[in-house]
């Protein structure tokens, strides 16, 4: 398979895997809050939506370890970083839904951040190598 050419836009691939290494982190911190600390979230009926907050922090804390990973095998070059990268981005544009009514602004806010991700890992991607 021929080599593309590296233009400019590699930065945006750059951005993206940057992006989801940071947004690894908050959940991972995010998981790890709930963990240690369970009353830190406001519950209804002791429960977050629909499962506690130690099944809620421990997702978390797998889907930021999970972004995280994604998001240093897309500054490497992996095709199964970005291929992981754009699911996930997809996933977090459909959970986002769930909270405009509650969030208008951030859900937005992610929704566009989730969209220029996964333009850029399908559009100039494959500029950078592992």
């Amino acid at each position: 398979m021929a080599q593309k050419e590296v233009t400019g836009y590699v930065g945006w691939v750059y951005f993206a895997g940057i992006l989801m290494i940071i947004a690894g982190i908050f959940q991972a911190i995010a998981g790890l809050t709930a963990l240690l600390n369970d009353k830190f979230y406001a519950l209804v009926n002791e429960s977050l939506l629909i499962v506690d907050v130690t099944t809620w922090g421990w997702l978390h804390l797998l889907l930021g370890l999970l972004i995280f990973a994604a998001g240093m095998a897309v500054l490497s070059g992996h095709v199964w970083g970005r291929v992981v990268a754009i699911i996930l981005a997809v996933l977090s544009i459909s959970a986002q839904f769930a909270f405009v009514g509650a969030y208008p602004f951030w859900s937005l806010l992610i929704i566009v951040a989730d969209i220029t991700i996964i333009y850029a890992l399908i559009v100039h991607g494959d500029e950078v190598n592992a």
